[in-house]
Formats: C-alpha cells, structure tokens, sequence
C-alpha cells in the first residue's frame, strides 16, 4: 500500500499536465486590461477627434459671417450634426462663448463649463454674439459615460458624481465684419 503510494505521488510531482494553468491565470487579467484599456482609448479618440473638427467646421462658417445670424441652439446644432459619433449630443453638450478684448486683456476661466447632469435645469453660463473684428473664444464641452468605468483606463479618467467622463474643445476667432 505505501508502495503503490509512493508511486501514485512520484508520478504527480513527475507530471507535467496543467503547468500552463497558473502563469495564465495570474497573466490574463493584465491581458484584458490592455484590451479594455486600447478600446476605450480608442473611443476617446474617437469621440475627441469628431469633436474638434466639428468644432472647427462650426467656427470657420461662424468667423466667415455669411449671412446667417448664429445663436446658442443653432451654433450647438451645428456641432452635433458635424459630429454623428457623439450620442445624445444636444443634451450632453455646453457650450461657452465669450468675448475677449486684447487691448485690456483678462484671462478667460479655465474651468470649462460642462452639463452638471445632477441638475435638471442647466443655464447657460456666457454667449455672447459677437461684433465685427471682436476676438471670440468658443469652448465646447461634451460629457460621455466612458465604456469600462472600473478597470484600465475607465478608472483613470477624471469623472462627475454620476460617472460621466468630459471631451473640452477650445476654438478662438476673430469675427469678419459684415
């Protein structure tokens, strides 16, 4: 009986079956964080990119002055129409645009403005139209749910109480005269 035993533990030890078992289980999580962490890069990327060109379309029809009087609503429109990747755009998206005067300047606030989406009713927080030959900053701001809040780079990101992630783009322009 010990005989068979012995035996029965010295072909165990001897046994190579399963030794792949542990390396992967303690390697496979870091792999997945990779991948979670490279898609919602990606989707920031995305998003960011969407964002800012929109943004810069947005601003070149504004600073040429063709005509069409511009207001918050129409200018936001504009934007979430140049940028279809963005979801709820028009609710999740704030807008700032403020007048800048470069013979008695003063820093704009670098906070940028985003939907509070605790609060049921946003004001606006500044929009001003602006006159012929006026420097204007326009600042945009889009509150997205990242994809993996919890792990890689999902639980990096800087989030809002209710775990809403923000895209700020900033665009600046001198508006032509009519």
């Amino acid at each position: 009986m010990m005989r068979f035993i012995s035996n029965r533990l010295r072909h165990f030890s001897d046994s190579e079956e399963g030794s792949m078992v542990v390396p992967f289980a303690l390697w496979i999580p870091l792999f997945i964080g990779i991948i979670v962490s490279g898609i919602e890069l990606g989707s920031v990327t995305i998003r960011n990119t969407a964002m800012e060109r929109a943004l810069d379309q947005t601003v070149r029809d504004v600073r040429l002055g063709t005509g069409t009087v511009f207001t918050h609503d129409s200018i936001k429109q504009e934007i979430c129409d140049g940028a279809a990747v963005l979801p709820n755009c028009m609710s999740l998206l704030k807008l700032e645009m403020v007048r800048l005067d470069i013979r008695d300047w003063s820093d704009p606030e670098r906070g940028a403005d985003c939907v509070d989406t605790s609060l049921p009713v946003n004001p606006l927080r500044e929009f001003e139209n602006g006159g012929g030959n006026e420097l204007m900053l326009l600042r945009a701001c889009y509150k997205y749910k990242p994809i993996s809040p919890a792990t890689g780079l999902g639980s990096a990101l800087a989030k809002d109480a209710q775990g809403y992630s923000a895209i700020i783009s900033t665009a600046a322009f001198v508006q032509e005269p009519l």
